[in-house]
């Protein structure tokens, strides 16, 4: 038994950012599982992160660096097709890093893969924005490295993201005044009328960015959640108040800036508001994910956490291209592609509040 198998290949390193230059798109064929504990496996959905910026450049990070000749790796739900495993059965949804491809074979071993629950109204899509990376990022960033408190302020940058529209979400629950920087009115408009933050700031259209953080955040800023970087972070050092948290997540103005990066100046008033810039990654957390799990999944059911996915239906021959969705920052909330085309399987509207 074999079956058609689309795969996406990394063949270059970019200079700047990746484009579809970078990949070769291969047709090859897979066979069922084999071995005891094997389960086969399509791809319905495939994240695009800012994260494989990195991933693909030749020098170790937080995962060794992406091959050259094999397939791209990404973030993926899909659904188990066939299993000689005692642990997962068809039709059983997972979650794991499966890479740019529609099928593949792992055991149920693998530190890959992860069954997620069934919950009511959360479709699996949703495992890879709120419930997933993304969300744990926002939930951990926040309450383990911000460690806001009620009636503090608390500003996020690239706030329209999926990241970043959950990082408010939850500084709204834990009681604080939140403020976020997006690059268009519609973004700004949403953040508000959306996902209830108290303030957005075009920093597109701002004729002074630092005059627009102290008019919205007039008590100054607690913590920043910052995934720009930039002559945003930059800024938003000036306005921290003493004690402050700046919790380094993410860099977007920077990916491709590679020997010309721009860092802070103003780096000096971590020193004299006794402040603290903290880089982290979201699996050091990894003995904690079933607690944020649960407490997203409440606030969800609860009524108190809203997201957006965008998906793109092009199938993994559109994966290399969207990428540039995701560094303009065009996406509507969480980018994915939707790899399956089965009709056995769950859709949802290209951007869709779910």
């Amino acid at each position: 038994f074999f079956m058609s198998n689309t795969k996406v290949i990394l063949i270059s390193r970019p200079v700047g950012l990746l484009n579809p230059s970078n990949f070769k798109i291969v047709k090859d064929t897979i066979s069922k599982p084999q071995k005891k504990g094997d389960v086969l496996i399509q791809s319905n959905y495939l994240s695009l992160d800012p994260e494989s910026r990195g991933w693909v450049e030749n020098s170790p990070s937080v995962l060794p660096p992406a091959k050259l000749g094999e397939v791209m790796r990404g973030l993926c739900v899909g659904t188990v097709v066939e299993s000689l495993s005692d642990k997962y059965k068809p039709g059983d949804t997972v979650v794991g890093m499966f890479g740019w491809q529609g099928y593949l074979v792992l055991n149920e071993d693998d530190t890959h893969l992860t069954k997620v629950p069934d919950i009511p109204g959360v479709p699996p899509v949703a495992w890879l924005g709120p419930f997933g990376s993304a969300g744990l990022t926002a939930y951990f960033g926040l309450l383990k490295i911000g460690n806001p408190q009620p009636g503090q302020t608390v500003l996020v940058s690239g706030a329209a993201g999926a990241v970043g529209s959950i990082v408010g979400q939850i500084a709204k629950i834990k009681g604080c005044r939140v403020v976020g920087t997006a690059g268009t009115e519609e973004k700004c408009q949403k953040l508000i009328e959306k996902f209830g933050f108290d303030a957005a700031i075009n920093y597109k259209t701002a004729k002074n960015l630092s005059d627009e953080i102290r008019e919205a955040c007039p008590n100054g800023v607690d913590v920043f959640f910052d995934l720009v970087g930039g002559h945003i972070l930059d800024t938003a050092l000036r306005r921290i108040n003493d004690g402050a948290r700046v919790v380094l997540c993410g860099a977007l103005s920077q990916y491709g800036q590679y020997g010309n990066m721009h860092g802070p100046k103003n780096y000096l008033n971590l020193i004299s508001k006794k402040a603290s810039m903290t880089g982290f990654v979201v699996s050091q957390f990894a003995s904690e994910f079933e607690a944020g799990v649960k407490d997203l999944t409440a606030w969800y059911t609860e009524g108190k956490l809203n997201y957006e996915i965008h998906i793109l239906n092009g199938g993994l021959e559109e994966a290399a291209g969207a990428l540039s969705l995701l560094f303009d920052r065009q996406n509507q909330g969480k980018l994915v592609v939707k790899v399956s085309h089965d009709p056995i399987y769950e859709t949802v509207n290209v951007t869709a509040k779910l």
